[in-house]
């Protein structure tokens, strides 16, 4: 926590603008950061549903249709986005690390974005952006899931201080003071893990919405069967996106109430993509493609832009914004700057999620998405309790020990091991069905993305694999007496897989 605040001071030092009054005229930034939540907007070609309040602030904004998660699981996407920096670099790529006694402390140089707002004199804050309703929106039958009034969620594998974040919402804030507001909603955390969860979330979509999507309608990935519960799931995910929707509109209502949405830069996103057997954790498109829209002064209205973007680039976008100095260390970009080259490659990678030792990295190209699994002998689907908790992977396990399942589904989400590389044309196999690892006509490509994800690795300084005194550190949080209680006796499902990842370790897998 020093090294943390001598470097803040270094930074607010560095900063010439520390007051709020030196502040004053300078735009309001305003990010809404949802939960599990893929592109499934209207603005987005989503034709089941219509959200109106998203596609006005494409309208009136930019709207990128190749924008990217760095991960594709809360915790070390939200230290990347809140730091502008990969996960990887900052050693913060372990779902939910540091939370044990072994802790993360940032490099020198890197600060969470709050503490460089609230330095150049904004003030900060973290909330629903509603008075009267938490991030799981208002009505009677919503769950206030992050209590009205309460602080949103933050999720960080490092050490930060608390004191960043002025507040739960800008209402508290000075005359004439720009604020930076994170708005965090639940998305598709609403529809909750089991059949019936989603079943009491339509209910509340007819009793709020005036209706519910019909999973008889719903249009899944090719690699998921018909399954009702899947269906009902998928149809409540939907419902979730309209729930987001109407709550982004109210927000945007309060703006134009309170006679600011002109002065406030709006950047409207998720986390990830839907938490579904092969979409959260993964890096397919299902895991990592988000949306992304910006709307604010200075930004060109009803444009669409096909360049790969990165969500780490929302931290210097939002400083350029509010005419603050971008660290040099930081490593998004600024994608609305003067002169800008886009892309040529987005990266992205995921490491351990809770108790489940994995490792996954990619490097993607206009055309081609390459991965590379560094535990090629592990299934495709580890075991893991929070996924295995969910009614949706349940069922689909049900299905393949009942030899139901189609030869797609069979081999993309139950073969016993994975192949070291996977190479797919993005662009028009937008569900990664066929991998173009092994065919000759691609080996050019296969080697040049190879080369490059080996560069990355290198130039970011990717931490790799954490040692085992800190995964069992962490392990002891997820295990400890504070969540065995109230269990039976006996070895719970997440000790077995923790044993589970220390045989396989020990086997060379």
């Amino acid at each position: 926590m020093k090294i943390f605040r001598s470097v803040l001071l270094a930074l607010c030092a560095f900063i010439s603008v520390r007051s709020s009054s030196a502040a004053e005229g300078r735009p309001n930034i305003l990010w809404f950061i949802v939960d599990d939540m893929s592109a499934n907007f209207s603005c987005y070609g989503e034709q089941l549903i219509a959200t109106p309040h998203v596609d006005r602030l494409a309208r009136e904004g930019t709207r990128f249709t190749r924008a990217f998660t760095t991960a594709p699981v809360c915790s070390p996407c939200r230290s990347g986005l809140i730091t502008g920096m990969y996960q990887t670099t900052i050693g913060a790529h372990h779902h939910r690390s540091g939370r044990g006694t072994e802790k993360i402390v940032l490099p020198s140089g890197v600060v969470p974005v709050p503490a460089i707002f609230q330095g150049a004199g904004y003030y900060t804050c973290i909330g629903s952006g509603l008075p009267d309703a938490g991030r799981a929106g208002k009505g009677k039958n919503a769950k206030k899931a992050g209590s009205v009034g309460g602080l949103g969620k933050t999720d960080y594998n490092f050490e930060w201080d608390a004191k960043i974040y002025d507040s739960h919402d800008w209402a508290g804030r000075k005359t004439g003071q720009p604020f930076f507001m994170q708005v965090q909603l639940a998305g598709g955390k609403l529809r909750g893990g089991n059949d019936a969860a989603a079943q009491a979330l339509a209910a509340r979509a007819k009793a709020e919405l005036g209706s519910a999507t019909d999973p008889a309608k719903v249009t899944l990935p090719a690699y998921y069967p018909r399954d009702a519960v899947l269906l009902r799931d998928w149809a409540a995910y939907l419902d979730a996106v309209r729930f987001t929707d109407k709550h982004v509109g109210d927000v945007i209502a309060r703006l134009e109430r309170e006679g600011i949405l002109e002065q406030t830069l709006v950047i409207f996103t998720t986390d990830h993509g839907i938490s579904h057997a092969r979409g959260k954790q993964f890096l397919y498109d299902e895991g990592t493609h988000v949306p992304l829209v910006v709307r604010g002064p200075g930004i060109a209205q009803g444009n669409v832009r096909d360049d790969l973007v990165e969500l780490i680039d929302l931290a210097p976008i939002s400083l350029a914004a509010a005419g603050l100095p971008v660290p040099s260390v930081m490593q998004g970009r600024n994608v609305f700057a003067a002169g800008y080259q886009a892309r040529a490659e987005v990266f992205a990678a995921r490491d351990r999620c809770d108790e489940t030792i994995e490792r996954l990295r990619s490097v993607r190209d206009g055309a081609f998405l390459y991965i590379r699994n560094f535990y090629p002998l592990r299934p495709a689907l580890q075991p893991n309790a929070y996924k295995d908790g969910k009614s949706i992977v349940q069922a689909l396990r049900a299905l393949h020990e009942a030899k139901t399942l189609d030869p797609l589904a069979e081999k993309l989400l139950f073969s016993p091991t994975r192949p070291a590389e996977e190479l797919y044309a993005w662009t028009t196999d937008r569900g990664q069905l066929n991998n173009l690892a092994g065919d000759p006509a691609h080996r050019a490509t296969l080697e040049k993305l190879r080369a490059r994800l080996d560069r990355w690795m290198a130039e970011t300084k990717d931490q790799g694999p954490e040692s085992v005194a800190r995964y069992d550190s962490d392990m002891r949080v997820y295990v400890g007496e504070g969540k065995r209680a109230g269990k039976s006796t006996g070895e719970s499902v997440t000790e077995k897989n923790i044993a589970q990842m220390k045989a396989w370790a020990r086997e060379g897998k």
